[in-house]
C-alpha cells in the first residue's frame, strides 16, 4: 500500500519577484528575491525544462518517474483510463513581491494545434493571504486583474504591446480587490495579473505556457520569450479580447454556494472549473473528515491535526503539503484543520482528449 508523501518547497528561480508570502507561510527561509513559486506535488517542467519544477522525492527519483512506474497505484484506475499516466493538475504557492505582468495562456486546442501538447493552462486562484505594505509603489497592491472590461480590437493590442502602453493595458482590465478565502478560475485565453502582496494556491493545467503582453521593467526578454517561440502574430490569436463584465466575472468566482458535499467538505471552485482540476476546503473541529480514495493534494491552511491514510499517521500544520496516492485508500484527517483538497477532473470530466 501506498502512503502519503509530505513536499518540500520546490521553488524554481523565475523572472518576477516574491516569495516572502510562501516563506511566512511554509516556515521556512527565503531561497532568493526571484523565489515567488512553489511547484506543489509536480511533474512539470518549468518552459527552459532540463527538469526544474520537478517535484524530487526523498529517494532521488522524481514525483514523474514514481508516477509513470506505478500509475494506478498513484492515480487510480479511472483516471488512467481515461487520462493515461498523466496526472492532469500541477498545484503552485504563489507570492507576488511586485506585480505580475499582464499575460495569459492558450487554451487546449490551441496547444494541440500549435504546441504538440494535450494540455493549455487554465487555472484557479485561492487567495489565503494579503499583505499590502503602505508605501508600495503599486497602485494595484492587492488586488487582481481579470480580463478586459470592453472587448477589445486586435490592433488595440498591437498598438499597447508595441509601445509597452502598461497603464493603459491595466486600465482596460477588471481590477478585483481581494481577500483571504476568495477563489477564481481562470479560463485559458483571459488576460490576466496580480498585485503586488497576494499569497494564493494555484490549481492549473501541468504545462508552463505564459504568453506575454507587457514585459517591460521586468527580468525577462518579452520579443525573444513571450510567444512561446511561435510569433506575436500566432500566439495572439489565442488572446480573449473580448468583455469581461460583472455578471459574466461572476461565474468566474467562488466558493460555490451550498457546495457542502460532504460533512465538513465544501466544493470552492465555479462549475465551469471541473473540467480541468476540483478543488474542497477541509474544515476540520475536534472530528474526523474522511475522504475517497484519490490523487490529491492537500495544503494547509491553518491549525494542526493529524492525517491517517496508507497505514501511517503523519501530523499536520498551517503551510505543509501532502500528496496522498489513490493507493494510500481512504484518507482520515482529524484535529483542528482548515486545508484545501486538490485534484484533476474526475474521469467522467467533459474535457477533450
Amino acid at each position: 500500500m501506498l502512503t502519503p508523501i509530505v513536499l518540500p518547497p520546490n521553488q524554481p528561480v523565475r523572472f518576477y519577484r516574491g516569495g516572502a508570502g510562501i516563506a511566512r507561510f511554509r516556515g521556512v527561509p527565503r531561497p532568493n528575491e526571484y523565489s515567488p513559486e512553489d511547484f506543489i506535488g509536480s511533474t512539470t517542467e518549468v518552459a527552459s525544462g532540463a527538469g526544474v519544477g520537478l517535484t524530487r522525492l526523498d529517494d532521488d527519483t522524481t514525483l514523474r518517474e514514481r508516477v509513470e512506474a506505478d500509475p494506478i497505484g498513484y492515480l487510480g484506475p479511472r483516471h488512467v483510463e481515461t487520462y493515461g499516466t498523466d496526472t492532469g493538475l500541477l498545484v503552485k504557492l504563489l507570492d507576488t513581491g511586485e506585480r505580475l505582468l499582464v499575460h495569459f495562456h492558450p487554451d487546449g486546442d490551441f496547444a494541440r494545434q500549435h504546441l504538440d501538447c494535450p494540455h493549455g493552462k487554465s487555472e484557479a486562484w485561492y487567495i489565503i493571504d494579503v499583505q499590502v505594505d503602505k508605501d508600495s509603489v503599486d497602485p494595484g497592491a492587492g488586488q487582481v486583474y481579470l480580463g478586459f472590461r470592453q472587448d477589445v480590437p486586435a490592433e488595440t493590442v498591437d498598438r499597447w504591446m508595441a509601445g509597452q502602453r502598461s497603464e493603459e493595458m491595466l486600465g482596460a482590465l477588471n481590477r478585483i480587490p481581494v481577500q483571504p478565502g476568495d477563489a477564481f478560475f481562470v479560463p485559458a485565453g483571459i488576460p490576466h495579473a496580480i498585485g503586488t502582496g497576494i499569497t494564493l494556491v494555484e490549481l492549473q493545467e501541468p504545462v508552463d505556457f505564459s504568453i506575454l503582453l507587457e514585459w517591460e521593467g521586468f527580468a525577462i526578454d518579452g520579443p525573444r520569450e513571450g510567444h512561446l517561440g511561435l510569433g506575436f502574430d500566432v500566439a495572439l490569436q489565442a488572446l480573449d479580447r473580448s468583455a469581461w463584465p460583472a455578471e459574466r466575472l461572476a461565474a468566474l468566482r467562488g466558493p460555490r454556494p451550498q457546495a457542502d458535499v460532504a460533512p465538513g467538505v465544501t466544493r470552492l471552485l465555479p462549475p465551469a472549473a471541473d473540467e480541468f482540476f476540483r478543488a474542497d476546503a477541509l474544515r476540520v473541529r475536534d472530528t474526523t473528515v474522511t475522504l475517497d480514495p484519490d490523487f490529491a493534494i492537500i495544503v494547509v491552511l491553518d491549525g494542526e491535526g493529524t492525517l491517517q491514510a496508507g497505514g501511517s499517521t503523519l501530523p499536520l500544520r498551517r503551510g505543509d503539503a501532502v500528496l496522498v496516492p489513490y493507493g494510500a485508500g481512504e484518507s482520515r484527517i482529524s484535529g483542528s484543520i482548515d486545508a484545501m483538497r486538490c485534484r484533476p477532473a474526475g474521469p467522467t470530466s467533459t474535457k477533450k482528449d
